[in-house]
């Protein structure tokens, strides 16, 4: 009698451990296509950056008055380079996606600029890596979701706790930045 219950309670724990080793594995594979997923839009971040430059240099050529907004756009652009963490890299994002969006409004008033192939070029090739960022942001928000639907569900949240793993941030646009920007001269 006394070895059924052994070996019954030995298949229970022997169970268990390969559930918690099961859980632990798939909680790995996907804090690592967190780590891939936002590797994947800083990458898209820092290509991004690499236009501003050439795109504020394009437009002071036609708009030299206008010095504010290219110190805005080079400052916005330094903070997120800076940035540490994901939550002050999310925040100067929005800030630089503001400052953006005054630049192509400024170029707005000035029709030779508009025509500038080089300013067409940039203008392009901008809109295609923010459409990679975009991209990217919803991946990074559908793996932190599956993620925190994972560490928060039972049973599997015992074994994100016992190994510390908690919920991730999401990426969000704050509130400020969702609103149109009003640009006069």
């Amino acid at each position: 009698m006394l070895g059924i219950i052994g070996i019954v309670l030995g298949c229970i724990l022997l169970a268990l451990a390969l559930y918690v080793v099961a859980t632990y594995n798939v909680l790995i594979r996907m804090k690592n296509r967190i780590e891939e997923a936002l590797a994947t839009m800083e990458a898209y971040l820092k290509k991004r950056y690499d236009l501003i430059p050439n795109l504020v240099e394009t437009v002071k050529g036609y708009a030299r008055h206008e010095k504010q907004t290219f110190s805005d756009v080079i400052e916005a652009r330094n903070k997120v380079m800076s940035a540490v963490g994901f939550e002050e890299m999310s925040r100067s994002e929005n800030t630089l996606k503001g400052t953006l969006k005054s630049l192509f409004a400024l170029a707005e008033n000035y029709p030779q600029l508009k025509a500038d192939q080089s300013f067409l070029n940039l203008q392009e090739e901008l809109s295609r890596v923010e459409n990679d960022i975009l991209q990217s942001r919803k991946y990074y928000n559908g793996v932190v979701k599956s993620f925190n639907t994972r560490t928060e569900t039972f049973p599997s949240s015992m074994v994100a706790s016992a190994f510390g793993m908690g919920k991730r941030e999401y990426y969000r646009v704050e509130a400020e930045e969702q609103k149109n920007i009003k640009v006069s001269f």
